[in-house]
Formats: C-alpha cells, sequence, structure tokens
C-alpha cells in the first residue's frame, strides 16, 4: 500500500478518479439499451435528447437507480439520493414498482449499461483485464457504514465479462463517493436545497439553474436562500468568502474519505487514469453522456 500524506496529492488523485470514473460509468443513465430494456418493461421512453445525448426518463432513473437496495419504498430512495425533493422522488418509485420488480430492472439497467459500452468501445478494450484488477482491489476496501447507495451495489452480482466488472465496480466508487459527499455536506449542516444552490455558485453557474433539475419550487429556493444569506454564506446571488469556503471544505472532507481505496490503488493509479480517461472520452464522443458533467464544471470553476 502506498501512502499519501499531503493533502494536495489526496485532493488531486480523489478529483481526477471521479473524473475519468465519471462518463464511463454514469453513461448508464444516458444509455440508449437502457431506456430501450425500460420501455421493455413498460416504463415510458427517453423523453428527448440534449445534444444528441438520450435524456434519463424520471421514473426510470429514479426506480433503476434505486433498484440498488432492493424494492424499497420512495422515500428510503429520495433519502439515499438525498438532492432531489422527495415530492418528487416518492411517487416516481411508487409508479415504478407498479410497473416492474426491483431485480428486473436492476438487471435492465446492468445489462443496458454494459451493452452501450461494448456498442463504442468495442467488448475488450486495450487494458481492460488490468483495469478490472485494480478496480476491484480498490472497492474490496470500501466500508458501507451510512453509504446507503454503496451497500446497495454490493448486493449485485458481478458481471461475467472484464468490461462489464469494470462498470460494476466503477459503480461501486461512484456510489461511495456520492454518499461520502452526502455525509460532508450533511455534516456542514446543509439541506438538500441549499447544497444545490452551493454547488452552483461553486461550478460558476447561476442560481437555481441546475438545481431546477431536482424537482425543487420556487418557494423552496427562496427559502433556502434566505436561511443562506442569514449564516452569511452568500450575497446578492454570490458567495461569501465564508460560503466559498464552506463549499471547499465539502469537497475537502469527501476527498478525505476517498483515501484507504486511492492508497489501495497505489502505484497503479496513473495506469487505471490512463484507461479510463481515453474510455470516458469516447462515451462522450459518441454521445453517451454530456460534454460536460458535474467534475468538468467543478475543475474549471477551481482555475477561475
Amino acid at each position: 500500500m502506498t501512502r499519501i500524506n499531503d493533502h494536495a496529492e489526496l485532493q488531486t488523485k480523489a478529483r481526477a478518479l471521479g473524473a475519468a470514473l465519471e462518463p464511463f460509468v454514469g453513461q448508464v443513465y444516458f444509455s440508449p439499451e437502457c431506456h430501450a430494456n425500460y420501455v421493455a418493461l413498460g416504463f415510458q421512453p427517453s423523453p428527448g435528447d440534449m445534444n444528441g445525448v438520450a435524456l434519463p426518463e424520471g421514473i426510470a432513473y429514479f426506480t433503476s437507480r434505486g433498484s440498488l437496495m432492493g424494492q424499497v419504498p420512495g422515500e428510503v430512495v429520495a433519502a439515499a439520493f438525498a438532492v432531489f425533493n422527495p415530492a418528487a422522488v416518492i411517487p416516481s418509485v411508487a409508479a415504478g414498482w407498479s410497473i416492474t420488480d426491483a431485480t428486473t430492472i436492476c438487471a435492465a439497467r446492468r445489462d443496458g449499461a454494459i451493452a452501450q459500452l461494448e456498442r463504442i468501445l468495442g467488448a475488450k478494450p486495450g487494458g481492460v483485464s488490468q483495469a478490472r484488477k485494480i478496480l476491484e482491489r480498490a472497492v474490496s476496501v470500501l466500508r458501507p457504514e451510512g453509504r446507503p447507495l454503496f451497500a446497495g451495489t454490493l448486493s449485485q452480482q458481478v458481471p461475467t465479462s472484464d468490461l462489464g466488472a469494470c462498470w460494476h465496480y466503477g459503480d461501486m466508487l461512484r456510489e461511495y463517493r456520492g454518499d461520502a459527499h452526502t455525509a460532508a455536506w450533511i455534516s456542514a449542516g446543509l439541506d438538500a436545497t441549499e447544497i444545490g444552490l452551493l454547488t452552483e455558485l461553486y461550478w460558476g453557474l447561476p442560481l437555481k439553474s441546475y438545481s431546477r433539475t431536482r424537482a425543487w419550487s420556487e418557494d423552496d429556493f427562496a427559502a433556502a436562500i434566505e436561511r443562506l444569506e442569514s449564516r452569511g454564506l452568500i450575497h446578492d446571488g454570490a458567495f461569501t468568502e465564508e460560503g466559498r469556503n464552506v463549499r471547499e471544505r465539502i469537497e475537502v472532507d469527501t476527498d478525505r474519505q476517498m483515501l484507504g481505496m486511492l492508497e489501495t490503488i497505489g502505484d497503479d493509479f496513473e495506469r487505471l487514469i490512463a484507461m479510463l480517461g481515453p474510455w470516458s472520452d469516447t462515451v462522450r464522443q459518441f454521445k453517451g453522456y454530456p460534454s460536460a458533467g458535474p467534475h468538468e464544471l467543478a475543475a474549471a470553476a477551481s482555475k477561475r
């Protein structure tokens, strides 16, 4: 195991891995193969596309991702996803369970994700067996306490192909980081609407733009802005110095939870990034994932 004793190294590696994994793994939410599988089960098709990337359909999205945890009620899914308005999540999940069951839609999700990767990258992209070994080692040290979506991935069978296994282990890492991020902002005393607004400012976006996709109302936004202003975190629609520091500490606290996993990857880190990065670039090139995701927005904001 390679020890990481420097904060800058930890931050750089944690964020680089998240960025390299995101399109390769997160393409599951935009995959036409996934959408076709969901339609075959009785869900509605993708509502359209954004610059050629097929958008997720809400009921299928909440139900398929939530199925990692089993056939749980919408209240549990809303709590685990954390940033969405429960008023949108709960009826969506209830509708999803009236169409199918968790085992069936979870398989449709997995199979569709792998099918898109095989279509774009081929069944055996270069280095895939090596990447599988590194990712398997990385997830082996992760613990499930307080991490519901990651814990759900532990119950899923590992796909037989190397590419499928890489996607599965990558999904585990993605959900682990997401659960860790939720723990970080909850610990900072923020609620779901507040973290959405602060994240927009952190990314350099206008307030109430990206966070509208989380189904919050104008009243929800207005109340959250008032709370953030009363805490001295924003003023006139912009960060205060304290607000920016609070938001950055959330990222730092998220990075810190990646330490054991990154030390386990050790000297294979650059090798792993050298494989995942081009795979993710190719997924984007073939419209399997949006051209600019959260990691790119965060990286661009950090340079300003």
